[in-house]
C-alpha cells in the first residue's frame, strides 16, 4: 500500500466515527496509535540489544498484547478498555516514582493525549490497517514511517493552525548549516513546536557520531520543550523516527512559566535555535517571572529575554526567526534590541521575503544570528530574494534550501569573513542603529528607488483620465442609440 494511500484509508475510516472532529484531532488520534506501534516495535529491539531491559508497561498495555491481533477485541470491549484502562495506565506513568526513563517518555507522550473514537469497530479497523501495512523494524518500513510522518504534518498544516508550530524545512536547515553545532555542546529549543530544529540539528550532529558514548552525548545535548500536548506529541514521535530512543529531553512544558531568576549555570546552553510564537499574547502572570524591563505578554519577547539570558557567557550563539515588528517595534523591544548590540554580537539579520510561512502568515520574517559577548560592531543584513518569476511563496512553491546556496556563498565561513556588500547585502554601523533609536528595520539602499510623484501631479492626472473616461462612455452611448434608431 502507498503512503498516501495509507493516511487516506485511516483517515477514511476515522471520517465515519462520530467522536472524532476535524484534520487536528483525527492527526492527534493518528499519532498516539501510530506511536505506541513504534515504541512495541522498538521494545521488541531492546528486547535483544538492551541487557536486562524490562518494558515499563504492564504486559497487557503493551500494543503487541491488545492490538497486534487482527481478529482482537473490538466494538465495546475494545472503547471501556482504551478508555478506562490503557489511557489511564499510561497517563500514570508520567507521574509515578521509580519509571524508567523509557515509561516517562511514555507518559509525557499521553499526559494530554485523548482517544476521541466512540466506535470500537471503526478503531478496531484503524489499528489493523497501521499494523498490516507497516513494520517499523523493517528498514524499508522504517523510511515509510518517515514519510508518514512528513505526510501527517503537511496535514496538519492543511488543519490551519500550524502556523504556530511549524518552520518551513528550508529554513530549519539553513539556520542549522550556519549555526554548525558541534558533538558535546548543548543545543536547546524552548518552543520546540513538532522538532523541526531538533531532528534537523540531529542529522547534522550524526556525521560526527563514532561509537555508543558519542550516541549517547547526542541524545543527552539536544533539548526541546512544547507547551501544547499536540506538537509535543509529534516532537517525541519525530525524535523516535531520527534515532532518539528516548526523548526524555523533549518535555511539556511552558519555557516561559519559570522565572527568569531560576534559571542558573547550570541551565546555560552552547546554541539556541527557534522560531517562537510570535503575535500571541502569553497567559495573565508570565510577565512576573521576568524583570521589571522585559515585563509584557508578547510572547516572542518573553522568549527573546529568556534566550539572552540562558546563553553562554561569551561562547553561546543564536538563531532566532523573528517578524518585522520585533525590528521597528518600541517599548521592552527597545531595551532588548539594545542589550543585544551592547552585550551581544548580533552579527547577521536575514531578511526573508513575504510569504515564507504562507498560508498561516503573511507576516515578512527574519532569522537574527548573535553571539553572546558584546558590544556589536557592524549588523551585516541580507535580504533574500525570490525566484526568478516568483512574487511570492505558496504551498505549491514553497522556499527552497538551495535558495540559501546565495547567503552560504556570501556567508565567509565560520568566521564571517571577506563579506561583501552586494545587491541583496549591507552593513549598518552599530553606532548608526542606536542614533536610529535601536530601529533594525533597515531597508535594502541597492533596491532601485519608486518615484511615487507629486500627489498634486497624481491627482491632476487623476482626474484627466476620469474626464477621458466619461467621454469615451458618452461617446459609446451615442453610437449605441444611433444603431438603435435613436432609441434610449
Amino acid at each position: 500500500m502507498s503512503l498516501n494511500t495509507l493516511i487516506k484509508a485511516i483517515q477514511d475510516i476515522m471520517r465515519k466515527d462520530v467522536g472524532v472532529d476535524g484534520d487536528a484531532q483525527r492527526i492527534s488520534q493518528m499519532i498516539w496509535l501510530i506511536f505506541l506501534k513504534i515504541f512495541d516495535d522498538k521494545e521488541q529491539e531492546w528486547q535483544q540489544t538492551v541487557p536486562g531491559y524490562k518494558s515499563p508497561l504492564q504486559n497487557r498495555f503493551r500494543w503487541s498484547s491488545w492490538a497486534k491481533n487482527s481478529e482482537g477485541m473490538t466494538g465495546e470491549e475494545l472503547i471501556d478498555f482504551v478508555n478506562n484502562d490503557l489511557f489511564p495506565a499510561l497517563k500514570k506513568l508520567a507521574n509515578t516514582a521509580g519509571v524508567s526513563l523509557h515509561g516517562k517518555v511514555v507518559g509525557s507522550v499521553f499526559e494530554d493525549a485523548y482517544n476521541y473514537m466512540k466506535s470500537g469497530t471503526l478503531l478496531r479497523q484503524v489499528i489493523n490497517t497501521i499494523e498490516e501495512d507497516v513494520d517499523y523494524n523493517s528498514s524499508n518500513d522504517r523510511h515509510l514511517f518517515n514519510e508518514i510522518y512528513e505526510k501527517i504534518l503537511a496535514d496538519l498544516q492543511s488543519a490551519g493552525n500550524a502556523g504556530e508550530y511549524y518552520t518551513p524545512r528550508a529554513v530549519t536547515q539553513f539556520m542549522v548549516d550556519m549555526l554548525d553545532p558541534q558533538l558535546g555542546q548543548i543545543i536547546l529549543d524552548p518552543a520546540c513546536g513538532t522538532g523541526g530544529f531538533l531532528t534537523c540539528t540531529i542529522e547534522h550532529l550524526k556525521n560526527q557520531v563514532k561509537n555508543n558514548d558519542d550516541r549517547k552525548q547526542l541524545q543527552e545535548s539536544t533539548l526541546g520543550v512544547e507547551k501544547k500536548p499536540l506538537p509535543h506529541m509529534l516532537a517525541m514521535t519525530n525524535m523516535m523516527l531520527h534515532g532518539i530512543d528516548v526523548p526524555s529531553n523533549i518535555i511539556h512544558d511552558n519555557t516561559l512559566s519559570r522565572p527568569l531568576k531560576d534559571y542558573g549555570p547550570r541551565d546555560r546552553v552552547d546554541m539556541v535555535i527557534t522560531n517562537p510564537p510570535f503575535g500571541g499574547m502569553e497567559e495573565d502572570g508570565i510577565e512576573n517571572n521576568f524583570p521589571r524591563k522585559y515585563q509584557t505578554r508578547e510572547t516572542a519577547d518573553l522568549f527573546m529575554a529568556l534566550i539572552m539570558h540562558l546563553l553562554k557567557p561569551a561562547t553561546g550563539k543564536a538563531a532566532v526567526v523573528l517578524p518585522d515588528g520585533f525590528l521597528f517595534g518600541e517599548g521592552v523591544k527597545t531595551t532588548l534590541k539594545r542589550e543585544l548590540l551592547e552585550d551581544f554580537n548580533l552579527h547577521t539579520i536575514v531578511r526573508l521575503p513575504k510569504g515564507v510561512f504562507s498560508p498561516y502568515t503573511s507576516i515578512a520574517t527574519n532569522i537574527l544570528f548573535f553571539e553572546k559577548g558584546g558590544p556589536t560592531k557592524n549588523v551585516w543584513f541580507f535580504e533574500h530574494p525570490y525566484p526568478e518569476g516568483y512574487k511570492s511563496y505558496s504551498r505549491s512553491k514553497p522556499l527552497t534550501i538551495t535558495e540559501f546556496d546565495l547567503e552560504k556563498a556570501w556567508w565567509g565561513g565560520a568566521e564571517r569573513k571577506g563579506r561583501k556588500t552586494t545587491e541583496q547585502a549591507w552593513k549598518v554601523s552599530a553606532q548608526k542603529l542606536i542614533e536610529r533609536n535601536y530601529n533594525l528595520d533597515c531597508k535594502n539602499p541597492h533596491e532601485e528607488e519608486v518615484n511615487h510623484r507629486d500627489p498634486e501631479e497624481l491627482m491632476a492626472e487623476y482626474q484627466q483620465i476620469v474626464k477621458q473616461l466619461a467621454a469615451a462612455q458618452q461617446a459609446l452611448k451615442a453610437e449605441l442609440m444611433a444603431c438603435l434608431g435613436g432609441k434610449a
